[in-house]
C-alpha cells in the first residue's frame, strides 16, 4: 500500500517535471525564432510578440519586456475570468519567454537578411515551439489568452477572435514600416506557424482509417482479423434510403498496410462500399502508446 502511494506520488512528480522540461522547450524554440528570423527583420506575425516588435522599431524598447508588460492585464483579466488554476500554468511559459527573447538577443547572430527566408524559418521554430508548449499544457500568454477571455464575454469562436487580432496587427505594422512586403511576409509566418501548432499537438498522419459497409460483415471482420492481425469496431448504422439497419466496420491501419486491405476487402466483398480516412494519430493496442 505504502509503496504504492510512494510511486504514485513519483508518477505525479515525474509528469510535472515532464511537462516543465516541455514548456520549457518550447519557449526557448519560440524566443530563437523571434530573435534569430522574425525581429531583426520587422516581421510582426500577430499577437503580443508582433505588437511587441512594432514598438521596439517605434519606440526602442526590449520585445521580451513589452510583451510581459502587454501581458500583464491579459493574465489578470485570465485569473478573473478562467481560475486560478489556467493562471498558474500560463505564468511560467509566459514569463520565460519575455525572459528569453530579451536575454537571447545581444548573442543571436545575423543569420539571414532575405525577408522571405526569415518569414518561413522563424515560422518554423515558432510553430514548434508554441506546439510543444500547447502540448505540455502551458501558454505563452499573448493573443490566445486574450481570445479566450474574450470568448467568455461574447462567446464567440476562439480561432475567429485570434484571426481578427492578428490580422490587425499585421495591418498596423504595414502601416508602421511603410511596407505592404512585410505584412505578407507575416502572413505567412501566420500559416507556417499555425499548420506546425496543430502538426505537433495533433502528430504526423501516419495511419488510415476504413469504414467498410459489407454484405457478409461477418466474414471481413473475421479476415481482417486472421489476415491483418488487426482488430475491428463493429458500428451500428442504418440506410437512410432503404432504411435496412447495416453494420459498418472501422479498422486502422498503417500506411503500409493501406494496399493489402484494399486487397483483402476485395477478395471476401467485391461490392462492399470502403471510405477511407486520414487519422493524425492513433493510440493504444498496435500503435503507440498511450500517454503524451
Amino acid at each position: 500500500m505504502l509503496l504504492s502511494k510512494v510511486w504514485e506520488r513519483m508518477t505525479v512528480i515525474l509528469g510535472t517535471v515532464s511537462e516543465i522540461a516541455g514548456v520549457t522547450l518550447g519557449v526557448l524554440l519560440t524566443a530563437l525564432g523571434l530573435d534569430l528570423f522574425l525581429i531583426p527583420s520587422k516581421i510582426a506575425a500577430g499577437g503580443v510578440s508582433g505588437l511587441a516588435t512594432v514598438l521596439h522599431y517605434l519606440l526602442g524598447v526590449p520585445v521580451g519586456m513589452t510583451m510581459l508588460i502587454l501581458n500583464v492585464p491579459l493574465f489578470l483579466m485570465g485569473v478573473y475570468r478562467l481560475g486560478l488554476k489556467f493562471g498558474f500554468r500560463s505564468l511560467y511559459g509566459t514569463v520565460s519567454l519575455s525572459f528569453l527573447i530579451d536575454a537571447l538577443a545581444p548573442f543571436m547572430p545575423v543569420v539571414t537578411r532575405d525577408p522571405l527566408l526569415a518569414s518561413l524559418f522563424g515560422g518554423v521554430l515558432v510553430g514548434l515551439g508554441l506546439g510543444l508548449v500547447f502540448r505540455y499544457r502551458g501558454t505563452t500568454g499573448g493573443t490566445d489568452l486574450a481570445a479566450a477571455v474574450l470568448r467568455t464575454y461574447t462567446g464567440a469562436n476562439v480561432g475567429q477572435l485570434l484571426f481578427v487580432v492578428d490580422a490587425a496587427v499585421v495591418l498596423a505594422a504595414g502601416f508602421t514600416f511603410h511596407s505592404w512586403e512585410l505584412a505578407m511576409y507575416a502572413m505567412i509566418t501566420i500559416f507556417v506557424t499555425a499548420w506546425l501548432i496543430d502538426l505537433v499537438q495533433e502528430g504526423i498522419s501516419y495511419a488510415k482509417a476504413f469504414f467498410i459497409i459489407s454484405n457478409d460483415p461477418v466474414k471481413m471482420a473475421g479476415a481482417v482479423l486472421r489476415e491483418m492481425d488487426r482488430g475491428a469496431t463493429v458500428l451500428r448504422g442504418r440506410g437512410a434510403y432503404s432504411g435496412a439497419d447495416r453494420d459498418v466496420l472501422l479498422v486502422v491501419v498503417n500506411r503500409s498496410e493501406v494496399t493489402r486491405l484494399k486487397d483483402l476487402v476485395r477478395q471476401v466483398d467485391s461490392r462492399a462500399f470502403v471510405i477511407l480516412a486520414g487519422v493524425h494519430e492513433v493510440l493504444g493496442e498496435g500503435f503507440k502508446p498511450l500517454k503524451r
